[in-house]
């Protein structure tokens, strides 16, 4: 006897019913809301049924994950599967498709009976792989903050100190700070350097850089006096433009900070998931990209083929053949994941910038542009055959790590 506990999530409450074969109702669909009370019933009265029992419901967002870890943690089967799939299901010969909770509970219980033996139960590594993916979203947010504190700072300069952003070209610390954002910081008007002779900006500007661990450089400091004595400033030197500068310096280093403890946290994380030293050391990935592609792909054994994953990602080339006819270019799905296509595309720029003549995504990449392809094509075309790349690789590990165990 077979159980189908179809499960429309929402953020507060989820709309459940029961089905068996043969479209018997075992319990018509009725709002749970997520409180401890209603939850325990449900999960009571899931022990309850006789036969075997699978709970099923769509990887919408973050509003599923609570109800999934409830009920895996009591010991029920639960599987979470991709919306579009429940979306594509058609179990009934009907031109009314009615779009309400209990409608879309009744047809995930039906798509759990259709899929019985197919569904993958939702565990401890899905946990952490949704703990990445919205590690990854966050440090996406913080990432658009970051640019946009940036570009705050640097219309304050140009008002205060023009160009001052272009003295020191230094990457960011672990700690988020950049030697350029903390030398304005103390120098926020041009009048700071050139208000100072040439050997007391000197004398001044060494004792900084060893106070904040930079290093100094002679050199770099003619070239800044040099550069200071010939600009214009817009705002006068005085309290409130020092107070404007320092807080957009205080507000992005804070902003900067929290993305390097996403990164090193997601880098974590990921470290702890099966297939992480297969994707680091794929070309042109890091410590940064490489959790980033792991937390939007999740699960590489959950796609039947390469296909399905360049389709997840939307950048899998659409079809167009009807009859005699069929179009030999056709434009991408974008069906699939933004957040995904969206790292894929650095990916591909920083292969296109090292041009590595070993690797053959840059060589397919180089191809198409050189047959005069357009660069959105070519980069998806690279993304494409990355992707394929990755899902061989990564899917060949899996299989490893199930005969070493046998």
């Amino acid at each position: 006897m077979l159980n189908a506990v179809g499960i429309d999530v929402a953020k507060r409450k989820s709309t459940v019913t029961i089905r068996r074969p043969g479209d018997e109702i075992v319990l018509p669909p009725c709002d749970i809301h997520h409180n401890q009370s209603e939850i325990n019933d449900l999960i009571a009265f899931i022990k309850s049924l006789n036969g075997e029992t699978k709970v099923c419901m769509e990887h919408t967002g973050r509003y599923y994950e609570p109800m999934a870890y409830w009920l895996s943690n009591a010991g029920i089967f639960v599987s979470a599967v991709n919306p579009l799939l429940i979306k594509d299901f058609k179990d009934e010969d009907s031109f009314r498709a009615p779009k309400t909770d209990k409608a879309d509970a009744a047809k995930i219980a039906r798509y759990t009976l259709d899929r019985w033996t197919k569904l993958k139960q939702y565990g401890r590594m899905d946990k952490i792989r949704n703990q990445l993916k919205t590690m990854n979203r966050q440090f996406g947010f913080y990432i658009d903050q970051k640019t946009a504190m940036k570009n705050n700072l640097i219309s304050l300069l140009d008002e205060t100190y023009p160009g001052a952003n272009n003295f020191f070209d230094s990457p960011a610390r672990e700690d988020g700070h950049q030697k350029w954002v903390d030398f304005v910081y103390t120098y926020w008007h041009v009048d700071c350097v050139r208000g100072k002779s040439l050997k007391a900006f000197t004398e001044h500007y060494q004792n900084w850089c060893k106070r904040k661990g930079y290093n100094f450089s002679v050199r770099k400091v003619k070239e800044i006096y040099e550069k200071s004595s010939d600009l214009i400033a817009m705002f006068p030197k005085d309290d409130n433009t020092k107070m404007l500068v320092r807080q957009a310096v205080d507000v992005l280093n804070s902003t900067s900070a929290t993305v390097e403890i996403l990164r090193r946290e997601m880098d974590k994380a990921a470290s702890t998931l099966p297939e992480y030293p297969v994707v680091m050391a794929m070309d042109g990935v890091g410590p940064t990209l490489g959790p980033q592609l792991m937390a939007e792909i999740g699960d590489v054994t959950r796609f039947t083929k390469r296909s399905a994953l360049t389709a997840f990602a939307g950048v899998d080339p659409g079809g167009d053949q009807s009859g005699d006819h069929e179009r030999k270019s056709n434009r991408t799905s974008k069906k699939g994941s933004p957040h995904l296509r969206k790292t894929l595309f650095v990916v591909m720029d920083g292969i296109l910038k090292r041009s590595p003549m070993d690797n053959p995504v840059y060589l397919f990449m180089d191809k198409k542009r050189s047959q005069g392809k357009p660069y959105h094509v070519y980069m998806t075309a690279g993304a494409n055959k990355f992707l394929r790349i990755y899902y061989g690789r990564v899917k060949e590990y899996y299989e490893s790590l199930e005969e070493s165990k046998e």
